[in-house]
């Protein structure tokens, strides 16, 4: 008798990672790095944040938008005592002229390796709209921002529906009743046909919504017996 096949055995192949998506090329400063050269660079390459380096390349924090406002807000005003006691980073930041003076230390990256899924829950978490990506010994190798994890979501309808034909379809039915269709329009599939094992319908939903590039799911697959 054959085994029947278990949910595991069903995982879709390598998703997508941060290696994928992110941009190499990157800006970055040195510790020693001026507040209006910051400022500069950010306006010049249309950036929100920026990696700080030391050495050899390894990421030691970030300066973002938020880490330079502080010095306009502060600019003139004397806070009072409340505010003084719940703000003391920020008003720290407002006479700050350095990035090591700036920055958020330590910084929040990842690894090339990283998937997607992945890097947009550390995003959500830790409120950040850009990671460093740096490798096994913390040297920078690239930058991937919300933009970049949103580029699954211009994959061609075809190629999506070439993945749910391979990757989810032929493992799941592959001797189904009648022919399984699959179209993807605007990144939202619709599966119909009928096939023989109704209990695997719920899982090949599941495996559908999480191909890269997905927006939905309209699953129309019947079972051979019902």
């Amino acid at each position: 008798m054959t085994a029947r096949p278990r949910e595991e055995d069903f995982t879709r192949g390598s998703p997508h990672r941060v290696s994928d998506v992110m941009t190499r090329e990157v800006v970055a400063v040195g510790r020693e790095a001026p507040f209006k050269d910051i400022v500069v660079r950010m306006e010049q390459w249309q950036v929100s944040a920026l990696p700080v380096l030391e050495g050899d390349g390894r990421v030691i924090g970030v300066v973002s938008e938020a880490d330079l406002l502080p010095k306009e807000e502060f600019r003139d005003s004397e806070p009072d005592r409340s505010t003084q006691m719940r703000r003391m980073s920020d008003l720290a930041k407002a006479g700050a002229a350095s990035a090591e003076e700036l920055m958020s230390a330590p910084a929040v990256t990842v690894h090339s390796d990283t998937t997607l899924a992945e890097a947009a829950r550390i995003m959500a978490l830790r409120h950040v709209k850009r990671l460093p990506v740096v490798n096994a010994v913390g040297v920078l190798e690239g930058v991937v921002s919300r933009g970049d994890l949103l580029k699954v979501f211009l994959r061609p309808d075809d190629d999506l529906a070439d993945e749910i034909r391979r990757e989810v379809v032929d493992r799941l039915f592959p001797a189904p009743v009648e022919p399984v269709h699959i179209m993807v329009t605007d990144g939202f599939a619709t599966l119909t046909g009928r096939v023989p094992d109704a209990a695997r319908i719920p899982l090949a939903v599941r495996m559908v919504r999480g191909v890269e590039g997905v927006v939905g799911v309209d699953c129309r697959l019947t079972a051979a017996d019902g």
